[in-house]
């Protein structure tokens, strides 16, 4: 892992920590560590490029709508009154390796997130965060499972991105769920979505508490301990005992 992605205690130029990175350390501190600080990664995860694909079109949906300064179709029949944002920015906005940055002064962490989408609300002149995702399930999409914390971390963590930056944010934003099709007699070359508008207000109280502890974390010459519902860890905890070997996470 290059340098400039392993934290070292006392350097002086901000250290770039992404919003996954973030969500890592909340996740297990432990692996987040190992990480950051280190530099052993988890070992990757399979690519999601049909989710990616649905995340591009997207964009080029909703880019084209945009660029007629008009409402999406879904934004309507959700009745939301706003449009698509325009701003110079949106692009870097919206790059994985750029996204919405911010230097946290309390802890020199320059943090940084790449948005979905932004809406502008037409009533209240406040932008609103937006992110899409895709699965494929029988039953209708929500909120509700313990695991889309996730989910809602992301978006509280953009909306306090955009909020530093001096932007006037809707507490609520949305996600666009589109939710792939099993039920058709054929496949006849096409994947059909159901795509429902879901509405979340977002609480980034959370997000200056935690950039102090990931410091502090950062800081420290000690690994935290393993978390209990961490596979990796658990993975590693198992195999280290296996060998008579776990001096590394002790």
């Amino acid at each position: 892992m290059a340098k400039k992605y392993i934290y070292a205690p006392g350097q002086e130029d901000p250290f770039r920590i992404s919003r996954s990175k973030v969500d890592l350390f909340l996740n297990c501190p432990c692996c987040f560590y190992l990480d950051v600080r280190l530099g052993v990664k988890r070992p990757p995860g399979f690519p999601f490029n049909l989710n990616s694909a649905v995340d591009a079109l997207l964009k080029k949906e909703f880019n084209h709508y945009r660029a007629e300064n008009l409402p999406h179709p879904y934004m309507i029949g959700a009745g939301i009154n706003a449009i698509p944002y325009q701003n110079i920015q949106l692009e870097t906005w919206r790059s994985n390796f750029k996204g919405v940055s911010y230097v946290h002064e309390a802890t020199n962490l320059e943090t940084f997130g790449a948005v979905d989408d932004i809406w502008f609300d037409l009533d209240t002149k406040e932008i609103i965060v937006v992110d899409y995702k895709a699965t494929s399930k029988a039953d209708a999409v929500t909120l509700d499972a313990d695991w889309q914390i996730g989910y809602k971390r992301q978006m509280e963590f953009y909306q306090w991105l955009l909020r530093q930056n001096g932007y006037s944010v809707a507490a609520q934003g949305w996600f666009v769920y589109c939710n792939g099709l099993k039920d058709k007699s054929v496949f006849n070359n096409r994947l059909d979505f159901t795509v429902s508008m879901l509405p979340y207000v977002g609480d980034d109280s959370w997000v200056d508490p935690t950039l102090l502890a990931i410091k502090d974390c950062l800081d420290s010459n000690e690994i935290p301990d393993a978390a209990d519902n961490c596979e990796y860890c658990q993975y590693a905890l198992k195999y280290a005992n296996a060998n008579n070997n776990i001096s590394w996470i002790e």
